[in-house]
């Protein structure tokens, strides 16, 4: 922890860089997991379709995929023999920000489902007899289910920003360009520099700490 204090405080332009890298790429993928996953989750929830249970079970599922994977995946397709090629996005924070939406995604919809599900069953038909169009209902309903949905956040968010095999795998871990802290602290370690790469592990803690910390702090109050 000293050692991370004393990266921080020498004011490493580079370290500083790396950390506003990892917020914005993961911020990124998890404010478009939620504007995905909601309605999904939503839908999930609500909804009477044929495949609605299979569904249900492939969100389960991705729930827990291993990132790694999830970066192979997305590899395959944006490599420049891929059917994404053309796009020229590996090695990009773009695809970094696509691998890590497909990882929170799941999370966001499975916890989205289960915080809709937990509400009165009854509230949308009441709902709709108040004359509250789809729109209106999924807001109210939203509402209802903030704190379930907060908890997707967070679930998303920490998922993707401990997160190495994904980011690695799509990003390439180019310095000055995709080099996120899970990246670095593999680096350093492959470089036997391991007291730096215990004090950017120490960065990162802190940091999902401090964003998570934030949101529970809403999370209570609106819930108080």
């Amino acid at each position: 922890m000293d050692e991370a204090l004393v990266l921080l405080a020498g004011g490493d332009a580079e370290l500083f860089r790396i950390i506003g890298r990892t917020l914005a790429i993961s911020g990124m993928a998890t404010l478009l997991a939620m504007l995905l996953g909601v309605p999904l989750g939503y839908a999930l929830a609500r909804g009477r379709f044929p495949g609605r249970t299979v569904l249900l079970g492939a969100v389960n599922t991705g729930m827990g995929m291993p990132p790694v994977v999830v970066g192979l995946v997305v590899w395959v397709l944006l490599t420049r023999s891929g059917p994404l090629g053309g796009l020229e996005l590996i090695y990009t924070r773009e695809a970094m920000v696509i691998a890590q939406l497909v990882i929170a995604t799941p999370l966001v919809v499975g916890f989205t489902a289960a915080s809709i599900q937990a509400l009165p069953p009854q509230l949308p038909d009441l709902l709709t007899s108040l004359g509250a169009g789809r729109l209106r209902q999924l807001w109210i309903l939203s509402r209802e289910a903030r704190l379930g949905l907060l908890a997707a956040v967070m679930a998303g968010f920490g998922a993707i920003i401990s997160e190495v095999g994904a980011s690695m795998t799509v990003g390439g871990n180019l310095r000055g360009s995709t080099r996120v802290l899970t990246t670095a602290i593999v680096t350093e370690t492959s470089r036997g520099n391991l007291p730096v790469a215990l004090a950017l592990g120490c960065l990162l803690l802190g940091l999902a700490f401090a964003v998570n910390l934030l949101l529970t702090l809403i999370q209570q109050r609106r819930n108080g």
